[in-house]
């Protein structure tokens, strides 16, 4: 692909944005997911939430999808009661980018998730989450950093197959694996900070920590080189 493939990435919807005269309504991705996706060689579409059918129609456009960070899955998706410090939730983007998941892991469609994206990645394939853990965002908006190590062999180790120092801000982790995925690195207090399904279930990985605020583009360069070599299904008219 002479232009680099078309990766689309999940956003939100924010009330009272606000912008020049403007407090509007507003369909919102920091600015950091589609520079990475730039900065490694793909194409950026922001994929805003939409009515959960039209998933599968979108992802058919696709080389590539991110499912981008955010606010805590809602608990009733894993079966468990809200924890005291678990955010409130947000049901729309829940829906739509369960949607997206289940629509790209059924077209096969190279699939990368961070952070929130990795956790929904567990819960769309019969996982848990554990809904608060002490250490991996120590203060209150600002990102934070310590090590992960790669589990070798994996497709993560294949990308990455040092121990890296990386970009962190989440209070929530992957607690049961979902069908089919395997761990493919750790923090050091064990914490799950990758998982992906075995190469012969297509590339889909998902990360914990938030490589759009760091310099390391491997993670996303393996992505839209599997984009890039994909057969792109038909676009759904």
């Amino acid at each position: 692909m002479a232009d680099g493939p078309l990766i689309g990435i999940s956003t939100y919807l924010e009330a009272g944005a606000r912008w020049g005269v403007w407090e509007l309504e507003a369909a919102l991705l920091p600015t950091g997911y589609p520079r990475l996706v730039q900065r490694a060689g793909g194409l950026a579409a922001m994929l805003p939430p939409d009515a959960p059918e039209h998933a599968s129609a979108a992802v058919a456009r696709l080389d590539g999808l991110v499912i981008a960070g955010g606010p805590d899955v809602e608990p009733v998706h894993y079966g468990a009661e809200p924890h005291p410090r678990t955010g409130p939730p947000a049901r729309a983007r829940d829906a739509w980018e369960l949607a997206l998941i289940d629509a790209a892991l059924a077209a096969r469609i190279p699939l990368l998730g961070i952070c929130r994206g990795m956790q929904l990645l567990n819960v769309a394939l019969g996982g848990t989450l554990v809904q608060h853990i002490d250490g991996h965002a120590e203060v209150v908006g600002v990102f934070g950093h310590h090590p992960v190590k790669p589990v070798p062999g994996t497709r993560y180790a294949g990308a990455v197959p040092e121990e890296t120092s990386v970009p962190t801000y989440h209070h929530q982790a992957v607690d049961r694996l979902g069908t089919g995925l395997i761990p493919s690195a750790h923090a050091a207090d064990g914490t799950v900070e990758a998982l992906e399904l075995p190469s012969a279930d297509g590339w889909v990985l998902g990360v914990q920590w938030h490589p759009e605020m760091g310099d390391d583009l491997r993670v996303m360069r393996a992505l839209v080189e599997a984009a890039s070599s994909a057969t792109r299904p038909s676009a759904v008219s």
